[in-house]
């Protein structure tokens, strides 16, 4: 089999390394990587594929499946979403809170399957939010703006879509919050007091950013997910059957 890789345009470092390593390590009768933005990823796909598999946005997505429909070529999408938590029960917080502190934070929150938000009970909140402080300090220290193991905002146009997202939350935030438009550094931030409705609640978030909605019931959780766009993954910390 054969493949090519068309690494985002937008990640430059990523790209320029893995067109480097490619053609290093793998053979080139096999595999090659193309470099460039729209106009490169139009003329390669009006070539006649086997598969095509596409991580990233829906509007590209998009674009992708009608170039596919031209030679009815199969298409694999991953297209991210709002990927629940739920918390609910007796059980150890502290390994939860890392957990979840892991999964959210990982590369600045910029993963289709982070954690997008929490849903649990006031008084599993009460005792999460604390828990989360301690174990956002043991990964990133007591300044996470110096750690070198806090990533950056991609591109200067997302810190200004999660920065318009955090202004139009109507939540209350407990954690973080603050963030620099230089050097794209945005904190890790916990929000509270977070409704259905509000700005958190409309679109995948793909940052750090970690909005907790309280619910009273186990039922009305998955009630809540259900009724949702199905999420890549679902992340569940409970003692419950």
């Amino acid at each position: 089999n054969c493949a090519i890789l068309k690494p985002s345009e937008v990640s430059k470092a990523t790209e320029k390394l893995l067109a480097e390593l490619i053609p290093k390590y793998l053979s080139q009768d096999c595999f090659a990587v193309l470099c460039g933005g729209a106009e490169e990823t139009k003329l390669l796909l009006e070539n006649r594929f086997d598969h095509i598999f596409y991580t990233g946005s829906q509007s590209v997505a998009r674009c992708i499946l009608q170039s596919a429909a031209v030679h009815l070529t199969p298409v694999t999408l991953e297209l991210g979403g709002k990927s629940p938590c739920l918390i609910y029960g007796r059980l150890d917080m502290k390994s939860a809170a890392k957990r979840l502190v892991w999964a959210k934070f990982f590369n600045a929150g910029q993963s289709c399957v982070a954690p997008d938000y929490v849903l649990c009970p006031v008084e599993t909140r009460d005792l999460l939010i604390p828990l989360i402080k301690e174990v956002l300090e043991s990964f990133y220290g007591s300044d996470p703006q110096q750690s070198p193991d806090l990533g950056r905002i991609v591109t200067e146009k997302h810190w200004n879509y999660l920065t318009k997202l955090l202004e139009s939350s109507e939540g209350k935030v407990v954690i973080g919050g603050d963030s620099i438009k230089e050097t794209r550094y945005f904190a890790p931030t916990v929000v509270v007091d977070v409704a259905e409705t509000d700005a958190l609640m409309k679109e995948e978030i793909f940052g750090p950013i970690l909005p907790i909605l309280t619910i009273k019931s186990l039922d009305e959780g998955i009630a809540f997910i259900n009724k949702k766009e199905k999420p890549l993954a679902v992340y569940v910390f409970s003692d419950e059957p």
